[in-house]
């Protein structure tokens, strides 16, 4: 049977959940002990590397850096020295996948820059844990949704040891993967939000193609993103920007007031905040409202880049880099809102899936290039945030400042080879 990365096209399937008592009980010990032994990875590397390597070690310090590399590889010999991993509520796998990430989270610290090392998992009111989905080989040739310890019916999901859950989400994209002749489970992944709402992420695997490559348009487009409107494109089209924390702010604000207060009075009463249920009811308001503005970006940002890809054979935009362009505390709010990294890859992935392309360009001068003659303008002549329209001064081009933009980057797409 082939291993996941052995297969030609990948999917990702998110469901929600909702399990019963029981099942929850197993959801917290398991994400418990993900943590625990994630954490215990990162305390045992620093341990190590904080040894160094001297010419000579002394016996004691041999035989503790034996150990924690012992403690690192085999999972037998943390169970032994925490036994309390052994609890019957928390899954094997989930112990097993928590190594699995650590090792790598270290693969892409060394492969892609700027990523930082691992480092602990701190504790929240949010849970997850990552399990597998196990296939028999002696008696099942070709895997799919229904045959492996993982499956899918109409209304309802077997997960390895959390057993039947109900779930509601995806019923037509479901049902079109259940009659696929050949579909992996890899490693699935369960999570408890902050309003205590439970969800299963599934990886997905297959040879045969999950969805159908779009037709061919015959057009092109580029597109300049930026605060004051989401994005404009080289035909002059333009989509506002909801900025929808803005328009939460101040509710957002509001009920977190209210939060410290009933903080500040169960810490007060020696209460915990675990128990204090006045403080639990307003978390959870507050959860809710950040993630109804989160869901809300989300979806935007989804329509836009499926409207993209639709009606595009080739789609190129800048390659921004938020991080350093937050270090500007005046606009750091707005470039949060705006998504641009999370849209970026969603063009991305979206592109590989129907059959589109999709570049992304150095955006320097692109805002600050004539689009007919090329002319750059420096020193003075130089545009500022404030400016939306000018002309150039050479061949006497009058521009809208980011629609000109989005025809420079397109230019440069098409340049790339």
């Amino acid at each position: 049977m082939k291993h996941m990365s052995d297969y030609k096209y990948h999917f990702g399937l998110k469901v929600r959940i909702y399990p019963n008592t029981t099942q929850k009980k197993i959801i917290t010990a398991s994400s418990n002990a993900s943590r625990f032994v994630y954490n215990k990875m990162v305390e045992y590397s620093k341990e190590i590397s904080a040894f160094g390597k001297p010419s000579i070690y002394i016996k004691v310090v041999e035989e503790r850096i034996a150990r924690l590399r012992q403690l690192k590889k085999y999972t037998t010999a943390l169970k032994d020295t925490f036994p309390w991993l052994c609890a019957k509520e928390i899954d094997n796998l989930a112990i097993e996948n928590a190594k699995q990430n650590y090792q790598k989270a270290w693969n892409l610290y060394w492969k892609v820059h700027g990523i930082a090392p691992p480092n602990y998992h701190k504790k929240s009111y949010e849970e997850k844990y990552q399990t597998s989905a196990q296939y028999d080989c002696n008696r099942i040739d070709i895997p799919n949704m229904i045959n492996g310890r993982c499956k899918f019916s109409k209304k309802q999901i077997k997960i390895p040891f959390l057993g039947i859950i109900r779930y509601k989400g995806s019923s037509e994209r479901i049902k079109k993967l259940m009659e696929m002749p050949e579909v992996r489970i890899g490693t699935i992944t369960i999570i408890k939000d902050g309003c205590d709402d439970y969800y299963a992420s599934f990886q997905l695997a297959s040879d045969d193609m999950f969805v159908e490559e779009l037709p061919k348009t015959g057009s092109q487009v580029g597109i300049d993103l930026n605060i004051r409107n989401f994005l404009a494109d080289n035909e002059g089209n333009i989509v506002d920007n909801p900025h929808y924390f803005r328009r939460a702010r101040k509710r957002l604000a509001k009920v977190k007031r209210k939060l410290g207060k009933r903080a500040a009075r169960a810490k007060k009463e020696n209460r915990a905040l675990v128990t204090a249920k006045n403080y639990q009811k307003q978390r959870k308001i507050v959860a809710k409202i950040t993630r109804s503005v989160m869901n809300r970006r989300r979806n935007f940002l989804h329509i836009q880049s499926r409207a993209l890809i639709n009606n595009n054979d080739l789609v190129v935009a800048e390659e921004l880099r938020s991080k350093n362009m937050v270090k500007n505390h005046a606009l750091a709010s707005s470039i949060y809102d705006s998504s641009w990294r999370t849209f970026l890859n969603m063009m991305t992935y979206k592109s590989e899936l129907y059959g589109r392309t999709f570049k992304t360009v150095n955006p320097r001068n692109t805002t600050q290039t004539c689009s007919n003659c090329g002319h750059i303008l420096k020193g003075k002549d130089k545009l500022t945030l404030n400016d939306d329209d000018w002309t150039c001064p050479i061949c006497r081009e009058y521009h809208h400042r980011d629609v000109n933009a989005a025809k420079n980057i397109l230019a440069k797409g098409l340049n790339v080879v």
